[in-house]
């Protein structure tokens, strides 16, 4: 079968199914490497989405997902016939990630970026003692806690969602502040931010308290300090379905009973 006008590249989680699902869709519409495709197909659950887009960080391409895995937030219904009609169709979804730029105990700086949320999270039996300043301007001098997160909107229905945060829709212009387990104070439970926010935080007693910091996948242990910003000069381009639309199903998570 002679190749697609749209050149297409076929990411596939490590399941069988997934790699069978790019084998059959390869040969149907043809197959380029990522750097060459005007879209990429990835075929897995959310985690293979939230791989593709941080391999796609540089380049921009969109990505377009259809769901082989668990729960599929981020992806379209699996369907291998009528794809280009429906990249054709597809809605244009844009994400701006977080940037994490973490300090470890020793003085060393790590920087990575977040689709879905940077987190802290406790390494030891004893909470995390974390002091929290947003624009320069310290909002919570000691938070006891097991840990606390900031979340995009994207990613305000994951991680931020089960430590009981708010869902955020995509146009809100705002990050989620979410406390994970807080003891003191034990009514806190996190702020809406502006997108615009520097959120810093502090773990003022990383020795004793160790705290490890995570931004989707890239984990640093033993931080002293995270500044977490919105990383405005990358812009990230997810493709849906129309009666998939990201925004829609966002909606929908905050009728959920």
């Amino acid at each position: 079968m002679a190749a697609s006008p749209l050149r297409l590249s076929f990411a596939a989680a490590a399941t069988p199914e997934a790699r069978r699902a790019a084998r059959t869709l390869g040969a149907r519409y043809g197959h380029v490497p990522p750097a060459q495709a005007d879209i990429v197909i990835a075929l897995g659950g959310d985690g293979l989405m939230l791989q593709t887009l941080h391999r796609a960080l540089k380049r921009g391409t969109p990505i377009y997902g259809m769901n082989l895995g668990t729960v599929g937030f981020l992806m379209n219904q699996y369907r291998p016939a009528g794809l280009l009609a429906r990249l054709k169709r597809a809605r244009e979804v844009r994400l701006n990630p977080l940037r994490m730029e973490a300090t470890d105990t020793r003085g060393r700086a790590h920087d990575a970026i977040a689709i879905n949320e940077v987190s802290l999270l406790r390494a030891t039996r004893q909470t995390a003692r974390i002091a929290i300043t947003v624009d320069r301007k310290v909002r919570l001098p000691e938070l006891h806690c097991d840990g606390a997160l900031v979340a995009t909107p994207a990613g305000s229905t994951a991680y931020n969602l089960s430590a009981h945060g708010p869902i955020l829709p995509l146009g809100a212009g705002l990050l989620a502040l979410t406390p994970i387990n807080a003891f003191r104070p034990r009514r806190w439970r996190g702020a809406l931010l502006p997108r615009t926010a520097t959120v810093r935080f502090d773990v003022l007693d990383p020795v004793k308290r160790p705290v490890a910091a995570a931004a989707d996948s890239v984990e640093v242990a033993n931080v002293s300090r995270i500044v977490v910003t919105e990383a405005r000069d990358i812009a990230l381009t997810l493709l849906f379905d129309p009666e998939h639309d990201l925004e829609e199903r966002i909606l929908k998570e905050q009728f959920a009973p």
